[in-house]
């Protein structure tokens, strides 16, 4: 018996879904491993599914360090050596701190003005005075001592040749000067001396050293004893002024008003920017022109 058309066709729609089935299987197998959806191993057993990568860890960034406070009194740690300057003096404080130096002092209408500024913003400088000023006014010396600064010796009478006289008159000169300081300030320390107009010589330095004092010259000078205005002055000490400078200004010698009107804009910038401290007192005992010392000769 024959089979019918009917028949024939039912033959052939099996057949061709039969081959659309298998068709469609392999190419799916074919379309996972080509885009790695699927692993041949993925199935077997004993085999271990690799791990996704997680996300990356962050580093861990150290807190940062608390800023240092400057350490003032005769605790305070000497400076690192430094002898960039003139025939060996000092031009910075060798660490990140700014010193604020003041010279030809004390004056009975500047130096009040001065103190009573640096106490508004909280800051101690270092004073360069001149002995026979001190000697004049003693009470203006425990001043500045009282309200924590430095004190410097800055010769008799502010000779600015005295680097060229002989080296017994350059002793006698800074010895009368740390005298007339020591005397109206008995417990302060003179560890500083600074050569009037910053006219240095062999010999002064050497004297300096001989009587336990440090040559004491400077990184910033606004030339505040000039007639310039007072925004010239604030303005070449802010932007001269890096970590580690040693400021050159004036609270004697002559009318200060210009360089009082610039402090005022030199602290409020500093004090955002660098720390703002004295020079360390010492704690050395001044010592005789005739030893180093130690009881010792002196070189």
């Amino acid at each position: 018996m024959r089979a019918g058309p009917a028949s024939g066709n039912r033959r052939r729609v099996i057949v061709t879904a039969l081959v659309l089935v298998a068709v469609i299987g392999c190419g799916g197998f074919l379309l996972g491993n080509l885009a790695g959806t699927r692993s041949p191993t993925a199935d077997r057993p004993g085999t271990a599914k690799p791990s996704r990568p997680g996300p990356k860890a962050r580093l861990a960034l150290p807190p940062l360090p608390a800023r240092p406070q400057p350490v003032t009194g005769p605790g305070r740690p000497p400076l690192p050596a430094e002898q960039g300057g003139p025939f060996g003096s000092r031009m910075t404080t060798g660490t990140p701190e700014v010193a604020l130096t003041f010279d030809d002092g004390p004056d009975e209408t500047w130096t009040p003005q001065v103190l009573a500024l640096l106490r508004d913003y909280g800051v101690r400088a270092t004073f360069c005075m001149i002995g026979s000023q001190a000697a004049r006014y003693p009470q203006l010396v425990r001043d500045v001592v009282a309200d924590g600064h430095t004190l410097c010796n800055h010769s008799w009478s502010h000779d600015v040749w005295l680097g060229l006289r002989d080296e017994k008159t350059v002793l006698a000169d800074l010895q009368r000067t740390s005298a007339a300081l020591l005397a109206a300030a008995p417990n302060a320390r003179i560890s500083y001396y600074r050569q009037p107009g910053g006219n240095w010589s062999r010999t002064v330095v050497a004297a300096a050293r001989r009587l336990g004092m440090t040559a004491l010259h400077w990184r910033v000078d606004p030339h505040d004893w000039q007639d310039g205005p007072s925004h010239r002055i604030a303005a070449d000490v802010t932007a001269q002024t890096r970590p580690g400078a040693i400021v050159l200004l004036h609270d004697g010698g002559g009318d200060r008003a210009r360089t009082l009107s610039a402090l005022r804009t030199i602290l409020a910038y500093l004090i955002t920017r660098v720390h703002l401290a004295p020079l360390p007192p010492g704690t050395e005992e001044p010592r005789s022109p005739g030893t180093d010392g130690s009881g010792q000769p002196g070189r």
